[in-house]
This record gives C-alpha cells, sequence and structure tokens, in this order.
C-alpha cells in the first residue's frame, strides 16, 4: 500500500469524527484496552502529561511540548484533528511520524484489529502510543481527543493531568450543563497526580466538580486563574503576545489569540506542577519554548497570519467559548475593512457562534470537504437572519480567492469558523505554493 492508499484505508474502514461526527464515537474502553493489550501496554514505557478541556489543549499541549523540547527531553506530542496531513498528529520532538511507520502499522495489524471495528481515534491512538515507545521518548504529552472519562487516551497513568477550561462542546455525549461536562472532563484526575484547572469561567459549580474529584482521588489541584501568576501583558507587532510573570520573568510568546493569556496562566503553573515532578526546566528553556513553540512542535491555525497585507489571520476556534475570544480579537485587530470567510458543521451551536460574529464585515460562507459541514447556502441564510451579509461559495479556496479580490491592503480578511475551514484553506495555500 502507498501512504494515500493507507490513509484512505484508515479513514474507511474506520468511523472517522470529524467526517460523521456521532456516528464515529464509541462509548467504553474495550478497544482501547484490547489494543493496549496486544501492544504492550506501551505507553507504560515513558512518562506522560494529559491534557483536556473544550478550548485551548492544542496551544497548551503544543507550549508544554516545546517547552521540554528546550530542556533536552525527547518529547512525544500527540493531538488531534489534523488541518492538513494525519501525521501532524503524531510528533517526536516536532518530527512527524514517518509514512512508511502508518504503512506499515495498518499492514502488519490489519488481521488484529478489524475485527474489533476500532474507531479511526482509537487505532490513532494506539499507533501514537506504540510509536512514541519505538522512539524511546522520555515524555509524552497527549492531549484528550473527546471529553476525557471515557476518552481512549484516558488508559494513561500521567505524572500531571491539565485542564484547560469547561465551555458547551459536544454536548450530545458530554451533558447538556456545565457541570456535566465537567465531570467528564474530570475523568482524567488519577490518584495522587496533580492537576492544574485552567479557567473556571466564574462558575462556583464547574470549580466544585473539580474539588471534589480531586479530593475523591487525593490528587493536589491548583486553580491556575487564581494564581496572579501573569501579572500582565500586551501584544507585540510580531502578532505576538508580551507577559510579564510572576515567576519566569518576561515572555515572549509567539502565538497572538487573546485566548493564549488564559492557557499561558495554565501552562506557567503546569510548569511549576512538572518541576515538583521530577522534571528539570529552567525560566530560559520556558521562555524560549513559548517563543519557539510553532517551529518547535509545528502548531498551526491558532490566530495564524497569513498574509500582511491585507492582513490575512486563520484561527481553529470552532465553538462559543473559543469564538468569544476570537470576535473580541477582531474588532481590536487594525483595519479598514473586515472581510470574513466562514464555515461551520451542523452539530455546533452556529446560531450561537454565528451571533458573535460583527455586522459590519462582509461575509464569505463556505464549507469544508467533511460530510458534517453545514452547506453554505444553509449557512448563509442562517447569518442573514443574524445580520451578517455576504453571499455562498461551495470551496474554502473559492471564498478566500474572493475575499482577496475584494479587500484593499489595509483591510482584514478572517478564515475560521471551525478547524475544517482552516485545514481547506492552509491545504489549497499549500497547493498554491508549490
Amino acid at each position: 500500500m502507498t501512504y494515500a492508499e493507507t490513509i484512505n484505508y484508515l479513514f474507511n474502514v474506520a468511523p472517522l469524527f470529524q467526517n460523521i461526527g456521532q456516528g464515529a464515537y464509541k462509548e467504553g474502553l474495550s478497544n482501547t484496552y484490547a489494543l493496549d493489550e496486544h501492544f504492550g501496554h506501551p505507553h507504560k514505557a515513558y512518562q506522560t502529561i494529559h491534557v483536556a478541556g473544550t478550548n485551548g489543549k492544542g496551544s497548551c499541549s503544543h507550549t508544554i511540548a516545546a517547552i521540554l523540547q528546550e530542556a533536552g527531553y525527547k518529547v512525544g506530542l500527540y493531538t488531534s484533528p489534523h488541518l492538513v496531513d494525519f501525521r501532524e498528529r503524531i510528533r517526536v520532538n516536532g518530527e512527524m511520524i514517518s509514512e512508511q511507520r502508518v504503512i506499515d502499522f495498518v499492514e502488519q495489524e490489519r488481521d488484529f484489529f478489524e475485527p474489533l471495528y476500532p474507531s479511526f481515534f482509537e487505532l490513532s491512538t494506539a499507533l501514537a502510543f506504540v510509536h512514541f515507545k519505538e522512539q524511546k521518548v522520555d515524555v509524552a504529552v497527549i492531549e484528550v481527543g473527546l471529553g476525557g472519562r471515557l476518552d481512549c487516551t484516558n488508559i494513561i497513568s500521567p505524572i500531571a493531568s491539565i485542564i484547560t477550561n469547561i465551555s458547551f462542546d459536544h454536548t450530545q455525549f458530554l451533558g447538556s450543563t456545565l457541570p456535566q461536562i465537567a465531570g467528564e472532563k474530570a475523568g482524567i484526575i488519577k490518584k495522587g497526580v496533580p492537576v492544574v484547572i485552567g479557567e473556571t469561567n466564574g462558575h462556583p459549580e464547574v470549580k466544585e466538580v473539580f474539588l471534589q474529584k480531586a479530593i475523591e482521588v487525593n490528587s493536589p489541584i491548583i486553580f491556575a486563574d487564581e494564581t496572579d501568576e501573569v501579572t500582565s501583558y500586551a501584544d507585540m507587532t510580531t502578532g505576538g503576545k508580551s507577559y510579564q510573570t510572576a515567576s519566569f520573568g518576561t515572555i515572549e510568546g509567539t502565538l497572538g489569540g487573546d485566548c493564549q493569556v488564559y492557557n499561558t496562566s495554565t501552562i506557567l503553573n503546569a510548569i511549576k506542577v512538572l518541576r515538583r515532578q521530577g522534571l528539570s526546566i529552567s525560566d530560559e528553556q520556558v521562555r524560549n519554548g513559548f517563543l519557539h513553540v510553532c517551529q518547535s512542535t509545528g502548531l498551526m491555525g491558532r490566530w495564524q497570519h497569513i498574509n500582511e497585507a491585507p492582513l490575512t489571520v486563520c484561527d481553529t476556534g470552532h465553538n462559543v467559548g473559543g469564538i468569544q475570544y476570537i470576535t473580541q480579537q477582531l474588532r481590536h485587530t487594525p483595519h479598514n475593512r473586515m472581510h470574513i470567510v466562514i464555515g461551520m458543521v451542523g452539530d455546533k451551536d452556529v446560531r450561537g457562534s454565528l451571533s458573535l460574529f460583527p455586522k459590519d464585515a462582509t461575509y464569505y460562507f463556505t464549507q469544508a470537504t467533511v460530510k458534517r459541514a453545514m452547506p453554505a447556502t444553509q449557512i448563509r441564510e442562517l447569518g442573514e437572519s443574524l445580520g451578517l451579509h455576504g453571499e455562498a461559495y461551495p470551496t474554502v479556496g473559492e471564498a478566500y480567492q474572493c475575499a482577496v479580490s475584494q479587500a484593499n491592503p489595509d483591510d482584514l480578511i478572517f478564515v475560521g469558523g471551525s478547524s475544517f475551514i482552516v485545514a481547506d484553506f492552509l491545504s489549497t495555500e499549500k497547493d498554491a505554493h508549490k
């Protein structure tokens, strides 16, 4: 099999959540335990850090990995979803797993896993854990796929757990209230393992869920938003942010989204926990990790600058909790006119998200190349009902090209609404520069 054939096989033999949503969700860990047993419990060969949360877990995972790389550790990083290439999900010191290793995994193991009817995520998690053992990593940063309690990454025994925040997303699986969602994510808190909670968003009932779980399993707990670790911050001309911190001096962060202020507080509190857990990490290595996170780990799609004239930015924020930060930032980013290329998937709170966007922008409604995508004409109708005016385009590339043709150098173009919109956009940009 070629790599393309292998990926096509994986996408078709195993239900892929990003394509079909709820139909790909497999409750329970029976398949995960079977795969783990078959491969000899590979995750026990290295230390792990577990990262959950509604928003921000990707940025936190990548930044922590970058800091650990700066500290001289060999670091595995497992995240999802991918944007351009499946191999983005599985990295060692920033380097993606090889195409040949993915091919070999499928060819050598398909006789075992096909009778299990595993999900795509169950297979990719097993491959990641095996790859990290083969590469003899010192530590792996493992991002939860969905929720926490029943997520197939939850078989690990980490040295630290991190829950970035709680917001409404995947309510069909995790519950319709914030405490219910918090309860699912609190499922990653392990006996005696310290946990850092990034934000409780001013919801005492959410905080109580985490407190009770931590007490139940005797887990030391830190609420990062109560620590005042980040004392002040400012936007930099490079698009990132500069932070004054209580423990690490001045930190210059490459990631520029407003949500990164909360992520930074979460990360710094996590680093202090990791030091107490025995990892050797200097203040300078922390600062370098923040500064070089994208080049060290391959992170994309977080308030990512694509062009400067007109300023073109993409961001993978895809639910109300994430988009509220994006729309705040759009409003205070200097521009003459604003052009917004947007699409979403139908199982999100599309109306709630769209209602946050500015009404004085020109909209280019579109749809990603996944089955869950809301049709461009449908999202345009919904947008129009909320006072957002524009046309519908069948592909992200066509929508973006129209925005470029209508934008002046001092305008702002934003591309987002869904990880899959950003994925299609970055793929289009990659093809255009070949």
